[in-house]
């Protein structure tokens, strides 16, 4: 086994170890099957998917590709266990969450031969995960974007690798070969990246929002915790000062029955929801409105094309690339820059 091909490529079924994370209205159909067809594991996003719609987004996937995927779920969706009946019935490979799923979802996924990928970002997380029977874990750092904890990459990661013994995938800042090769020296089986397959051409979001994505410097994006009461990373705007002022707080109200309809969540599972934020992150219930609302923002700039009413999730790596490759482009470069970087090492 070379130094490119680790321990993930085996565990996925992949040719490469980089992974496309799953990005609520961005990780569509296409941009999944692209990754994967790259030779990477292209995840599909589901959060912001009814069950119905997520049924018909895994059989577009597999029209587009024969290659392994992945299909992010929350572990806390109140039909969690009916969409990873789905999954295992699909043949799906990858089971990612970004909320620690529990030990008998672990169990049953595992039992089906899905390889089951937590999302985490702090070691004790890792830990728990990993003793329950996850297969890999996906480790992100402050840099990158969305959800995301204080601790850069660089000091999370070799901190976890040495904690588990379970592969460890990083993220958070990552978007070339170098990179790559970085990740692999601290012990990381491999990268995940959110922001690159964002910016590249086979991703759905408008050009004009990635184009403002590729206008940002590393000092455009700020941490804020302002939308669901915990802190994530999204791009500095105009528009985000506005988010807690009370004539937002109405609007919030108009998006979460947006939301509701377009997820077919029912207004009991979002009541309960929001009382779980109230209890658990302290959050006023103003502020459980926005929380209700963020899927709605996000869709905003991701779908409708309107940074200007909406929120842009993005990790700091947004202020380093300026360009928009296909995937097959990008995933080929990172490669051979890898390749490059051992090559003058060594």
């Amino acid at each position: 086994m070379t130094a490119l091909r680790t321990p993930i490529c085996e565990l996925f079924g992949v040719r490469y170890p980089i992974v496309q994370t799953g990005m609520g209205w961005v990780s569509d159909a296409g941009l999944t099957a692209a990754t994967s067809n790259a030779g990477g594991l292209g995840i599909l996003a589901s959060a912001t998917l009814s069950f119905e719609e997520l049924a018909t987004a895994i059989t577009q996937v597999h029209k587009r590709t024969d290659q392994p995927f992945g299909v992010n779920l929350r572990a806390d969706a109140p039909d969690a266990r009916k969409r990873v009946d789905l999954l295992i019935g699909e043949g799906v490979k990858v089971a990612s969450f970004a909320l620690a799923p529990k030990p008998d979802l672990i169990e049953r996924l595992k039992a089906a031969g899905t390889v089951v990928v937590p999302s985490v970002g702090a070691r004790r997380h890792a830990e728990k995960v990993a003793a329950w029977g996850a297969d890999a874990v996906v480790v992100q750092g402050g840099e990158g974007g969305g959800h995301t904890g204080p601790v850069p990459t660089s000091l999370l990661l070799p901190q976890v690798v040495d904690a588990v013994d379970i592969p460890v995938i990083a993220a958070g800042g990552y978007f070339d070969g170098r990179g790559l090769v970085a990740a692999l020296a601290y012990g990381a089986a491999g990268i995940a990246m959110g922001t690159r397959f964002l910016l590249t051409s086979d991703s759905p979001v408008p050009v004009e929002v990635k184009q403002r994505y590729l206008k940002a410097s590393l000092t455009d994006t700020v941490v804020t915790d302002a939308l669901d009461g915990v802190p994530q990373r999204v791009l500095r705007t105009p528009f985000l000062d506005t988010l807690t002022g009370g004539r937002r707080l109405a609007s919030a109200v108009g998006s979460a029955r947006t939301f509701r309809k377009l997820t077919g969540r029912s207004w009991v599972s979002l009541l309960r929801e929001g009382r779980a934020m109230h209890r658990e992150h302290g959050l006023k219930y103003s502020q459980v409105l926005l929380a209700a609302n963020t899927p709605m923002l996000i869709r905003a700039a991701m779908v409708d094309g309107r940074p200007d009413a909406g929120v842009m999730a993005t990790g700091q790596v947004a202020g380093v690339i300026d360009d928009l490759p296909s995937c097959a482009e990008l995933v080929e470069r990172i490669m051979a820059e890898a390749a490059g970087t051992l090559k003058r090492l060594a």
